[in-house]
């Protein structure tokens, strides 16, 4: 096996165990509170690896708009996923987050103006299907956690065709610290009305969301570097696996039928997807600063 594969399977297993942390904390501290120490935590990692590129030039940006606004969708983007985590099951949360491909694929034909091939576009109709057996909507009643996720998906699918078009000019300092400066001012003024001092237990455990997401995404970047992006992408769906498991281990969350095979047909359909072209659709359903993909 590809050592880029073991590592992205790593990487996977490191958010997916932060996930899980962040659904232990989520009933005693706000979501704002919780992104707060989180992305403050989550720069550690990034901060202890040489980039090769100065702080000072954060804000020497080429598309400045472009720039602030995926911050905007970032930030919310995240606050959303945090909140689904805390409300509603795990498999529930990556089965519909699952369904970003589908709305980068949209904005890549709307805003890009790039090709996709038909079989692209019906993978895409039974991978959304396949998120439609496991949330079953009029057959049982939606949760705010499940719109919530919805718009999470979306503003990620904003996000990542934003850095498709920035990144190969902007600075990796500038993606990263810039969002990390933003989310600390934003999350850090919403926390303050609802702000409950964290027990030290509590700051352990928001250390180790922070340390896990940021090691994770350092291990992805590597894995990037070392393996085709191709082998890289269907391992995201790992996180179903995961989901299963931490959901029935720790919170006593149990996916019926139904739902089992809904997933099954979002991650047939999703590996199809990014196996079938040359030139996958690199994408992340949770996107934190450090998850920029290269």
């Amino acid at each position: 096996m590809p050592v880029g594969v073991i590592l992205a399977f790593m990487a996977y297993a490191a958010f997916s165990i932060a996930d899980a942390l962040i659904k232990t904390v989520g009933p005693s501290l706000t979501v704002f509170e919780i992104a707060f120490f989180t992305t403050s935590f989550s720069i550690i990692p990034v901060m202890l690896t040489k980039r090769g590129e100065r702080w000072r030039d954060i804000y020497k940006l080429h598309h400045p708009w472009l720039v602030h606004l995926r911050c905007a969708t970032a930030i919310t983007g995240t606050a959303c996923v945090m909140y689904a985590f805390t409300h509603i099951p795990f498999a529930d949360v990556y089965a519909v987050g699952f369904t970003t491909p589908l709305f980068v694929t949209l904005l890549s034909v709307l805003v890009l103006k790039e090709h996709v091939a038909l079989q692209r576009w019906l993978l895409l109709a039974v991978s959304f299907l396949g998120v439609v057996l496991v949330i079953r909507p009029g057959m049982r009643e939606l949760e705010l956690g499940h719109y919530v996720i919805m718009l999470g998906a979306c503003l990620g699918a904003v996000t990542t065709v934003i850095l498709r078009h920035v990144a190969p000019r902007e600075r990796r300092v500038s993606l990263v610290g810039i969002q990390v400066f933003y989310s600390a001012i934003i999350n850090g003024t919403l926390m303050l009305p609802n702000f409950v001092m964290p027990t030290p237990l509590q700051l352990v455990v928001l250390l180790g969301i922070g340390l896990l997401g940021g090691v994770g995404g350092l291990m992805l970047i590597a894995a990037t570097k070392q393996t085709p992006a191709n082998l890289i992408a269907p391992v995201q769906y790992s996180q179903l696996i995961w989901a299963i498991l931490f959901g029935a281990l720790f919170f006593g969350e149990y996916p019926d039928w139904i739902a089992i095979v809904g997933m099954i047909v979002v991650v047939g359909a999703g590996l199809l997807n990014v196996l079938s072209e040359r030139r996958p659709i690199r994408w992340k359903p949770r996107v934190f600063f450090f998850r920029i993909g290269e």
